[in-house]
C-alpha cells in the first residue's frame, strides 16, 4: 500500500501522464492517497513559509483540503459541464483524485529550509503543480487538445485567484491600522 502511494507521488513529480490514464491508480484507496498528498502539500507549504513568517501548520493542512476541493469543482464544472469534449463524461471523484495527485510536486517544499530557498522552491513547485494539473486534466477528461486543458486549468486558477484576492481585500478593513 505504501509502495503504491510512493509510486503515485513519483509519477506525479515526473509528470508521467500514465498516472492519470491507468485506472488501477484510481482504485479504492486513491481518494485517501490524494487527500494525504494535499494535506502533506499544505504542511510542506507551511514549513517553507515558516522560514520567513510563522504559519499555523494545522491551518495550512485544512486550507489545502479546501483548495483541493475548489480546484476539483472548478475543473469539473468547466471541463465536464461547460466545455466538454465527447469523451469528457467522468465522475467527480476521478477529477478530485487527479487534482490531489497533481499536487505531489508541492511536497518538494519541505526542502525550503532557509529563507533564500523559500521563494525559488515555492515558485518552481507552483509551476510544476500547474503543469501536473494540465496533464491530469487532459488525461482524466480525455481531451484532445493541450490548449483546452491549459485553458480549463488557467480559468480555474483565475477564478481561485479572484476569490482569494476578494477575500483578502474584504478583510483589509479589519486590520489595525493607525490613521495619522
Amino acid at each position: 500500500m505504501f509502495g503504491e502511494f510512493l509510486n503515485i507521488i513519483f509519477k506525479s513529480i515526473k509528470l508521467d501522464r500514465t498516472l492519470y490514464s491507468d485506472n488501477k491508480n484510481f482504485g479504492e484507496a486513491s481518494i485517501y492517497f490524494a487527500g494525504l498528498i494535499m494535506i502533506l502539500d499544505g504542511i510542506a507549504g507551511a514549513v517553507a513559509a515558516n522560514t520567513v513568517i510563522k504559519t499555523a501548520i494545522a491551518l495550512s493542512g485544512l486550507t489545502a483540503i479546501i483548495t483541493w476541493f475548489v480546484w476539483a469543482v472548478l475543473i469539473f464544472v468547466i471541463g465536464v459541464k461547460l466545455f466538454p469534449d465527447k469523451q469528457s463524461n467522468v465522475p467527480f471523484k476521478k477529477v478530485l483524485t487527479s487534482v490531489g495527485f497533481a499536487h505531489a510536486p508541492g511536497l518538494l517544499r519541505f526542502f525550503a529550509i532557509s529563507p533564500e530557498l523559500m521563494v525559488p522552491i515555492i515558485f518552481l513547485t507552483q509551476f510544476w503543480i500547474f503543469a501536473a494539473l494540465i496533464i491530469s486534466t487532459k488525461q482524466v477528461l480525455n481531451l484532445k487538445s493541450n490548449f483546452k486543458s491549459f485553458g480549463i486549468v488557467f480559468l480555474s486558477f483565475l477564478i481561485i485567484a479572484f476569490l482569494s484576492i476578494s477575500f483578502v481585500m474584504s478583510r483589509m478593513d479589519m486590520l489595525p491600522v493607525n490613521n495619522i
